[in-house]
């Protein structure tokens, strides 16, 4: 795929229109955000901040029209339109590798109850590192249980200044992506209140998955599409 993502709302444009797309280069060639930005958009500078994919990514999660997590290629940042994440998460969560552990479920408890939450707030919750709270929320998001809710950009120094530094808050994807009830009247019609549902069974969710994937990339192989998925 020629190089097109040139803005942010190229790259949103491009994530919708795609429906579900790695961020990184990976086992599908010119398949992913980095190799579909020019080559001097895809590095940051310090005069260059504002002009990457790497910042681009805080509207396009702002906007509440994409997911997006570590949930391909076994633990690697994506993204997807909420039709095509609701069919990797319809497919996801009746594995039986993708159910939660005790531990996991105490972070998604604390969701229910909270709505959302930061990597110091699962630290704190679990008396565990980083490192592992970051391996954590990478399992979550992996089960289709959990998407970045928010990308918020750090100022720092005397002059607040911005030098690419960010903090993530992260939540359920149906606190993302469903919209509130709200009663119908005359002349207003809420849409679907319940995207992520989806009517067929995680076989057919996959087979749909991998059949994109293809139209996306027909030089993908089987193998290389089940890397990505699986």
């Amino acid at each position: 795929m020629p190089p097109r993502v040139t803005s942010a709302e190229a790259m949103l444009e491009t994530i919708l229109e795609l429906g579900i797309v790695p961020f990184f280069a990976n086992v599908i060639p010119g398949f992913s955000i980095e190799e579909m930005t020019p080559a001097q958009n895809w590095f940051d500078t310090q005069e260059n901040l504002s002009f990457t994919p790497w910042d681009w990514k805080i509207p396009c999660v702002q906007s509440e029209d994409v997911a997006y997590g570590k949930f391909l290629l076994g633990g690697k940042a994506a993204f997807a339109s909420i039709e095509w994440y609701a069919e990797l998460r319809n497919y996801r969560q009746a594995q039986v590798k993708y159910q939660p552990d005790s531990a996991q479920q105490q972070v998604l408890d604390y969701l229910a109850q909270n709505g959302s939450i930061g990597i110091k707030e699962v630290r704190g919750l679990l008396g565990i590192k980083k490192g592992q709270a970051d391996a954590l929320i990478c399992k979550l998001m992996q089960q289709c249980r959990v998407v970045t809710g928010d990308i918020i950009r750090v100022y720092r120094g005397p002059d607040l200044s911005y030098n690419g530094w960010q903090t993530s808050s992260f939540c359920t994807p149906e606190a993302l992506f469903d919209k509130p009830a709200v009663p119908f009247f005359a002349g207003f019609d809420a849409g679907d209140d319940h995207p992520l549902q989806v009517d067929h069974s995680p076989e057919e969710s996959y087979r749909l998955l991998t059949e994109k994937i293809r139209s996306l990339a027909p030089e993908a192989t089987d193998k290389a599409i089940a890397k990505l998925l699986n």
